[in-house]
């Protein structure tokens, strides 16, 4: 087995969680790292054995030793990086958002069928255990999805990421977070989207977002997603999904899963892994090898950014 040879671009809070995931998959080996700050760049690269450690995403696409690219840098920069990789012949996953406008997603969609590069966007959610657990039994017809209840709640009144350390851009509720839940109640029920509602709170004085945000969807078949969103709650923080079925109630808390009853439901033998974000790398590079389309590829993602991008015209409709 010939090994993939991979550059990560990003080298923060994100990047460093598929550096983890990656040790661990055989075949792979990360020959390029990429960050905005050399200093810190290289202390990551030298954490995991990296040997090409550069500030500029141009220098790891002209590598031979680089087969394909992974995307953990800012949302902003997500399209043009991820159409820059293709370009340069390299496969790419991009890390979730795809873009952070529909021109953009359909950019990225278009240029793949021309070159028939994997291009795979990172919606961890359909990786997870817990959601894969009862993607199974939905698809099995044993489940049907009546509700699902969705909280994602951060508290961030400054621009800081997951670490707590100051962020170089700006976050999004609609265009980052809530497309985790567009794309997966999508997924989870087979179905597409037909109506979708937002309306948000004040916007922050300094960042220019807004910090709170409710979204309701539904789909043709009648089931229904309610979602709130916010970066002012001070705790629990975190995303929580609870799926309302016709035969069952249960509550998924990223890789664990409860039932109505928060009773725990043994989700450890559903993959090869406990952890999303390497389950997420392995469907990469597997398809990769096996020059197939992954699941999350950026097709079947599309329709969650053309209901994000109807959101956002309801939005600055409002005012």
């Amino acid at each position: 087995m010939s090994t993939i040879k991979v550059a990560l671009a990003g080298a923060g809070a994100f990047g460093v969680k598929h550096l983890e995931g990656i040790q661990k998959i055989q075949g792979v080996q990360v020959t390029s790292l990429v960050g905005r700050e050399l200093d810190k760049t290289q202390e990551v690269a030298k954490k995991f054995s990296i040997g090409h450690v550069t500030t500029e995403l141009s220098e790891s696409l002209a590598r031979p030793d680089v087969d394909a690219v992974i995307l953990c840098t800012p949302t902003q920069m997500h399209a043009s990086q991820a159409l820059a990789c293709m370009k340069a012949g390299k496969h790419v996953q991009v890390e979730i958002p795809l873009a952070d406008s529909w021109d953009d997603a359909q950019a990225v969609a278009n240029l793949q069928k021309q070159t028939g590069l994997v291009c795979m966007v990172g919606h961890t959610r359909r990786f997870n255990p817990s959601h894969q657990w009862l993607n199974k039994r939905l698809r099995a017809g044993e489940l049907k999805i009546q509700q699902m209840d969705v909280q994602t709640y951060f508290f961030r009144r400054t621009n800081t990421n997951a670490l707590g350390q100051p962020r170089s851009w700006t976050d999004h509720l609609l265009w980052h977070h809530a497309a985790h839940t567009v794309d997966l109640f999508r997924y989870q029920t087979g179905e597409e989207v037909v109506i979708a509602h937002a309306v948000q709170g004040p916007k922050h004085p300094q960042l220019g977002i807004a910090m709170d945000m409710s979204i309701q969807l539904k789909t043709k078949g009648g089931a229904i997603c309610t979602l709130s969103l916010s970066f002012n709650n001070d705790g629990p923080l975190g995303t929580f999904f609870r799926y309302i079925c016709d035969n069952g109630t249960y509550i998924a808390r990223y890789d664990d899963l409860v039932n109505g009853k928060e009773e725990k439901i043994d989700v450890s033998k559903v993959d090869v892994s406990m952890n999303g974000i390497e389950l997420q790398d392995r469907e990469f590079f597997a398809a990769i090898r096996e020059k197939r389309e992954p699941n999350s590829s950026v097709h079947q993602v599309l329709p969650c950014y053309r209901t994000l991008q109807e959101l956002e015209q309801q939005l600055k409709a409002q005012g």
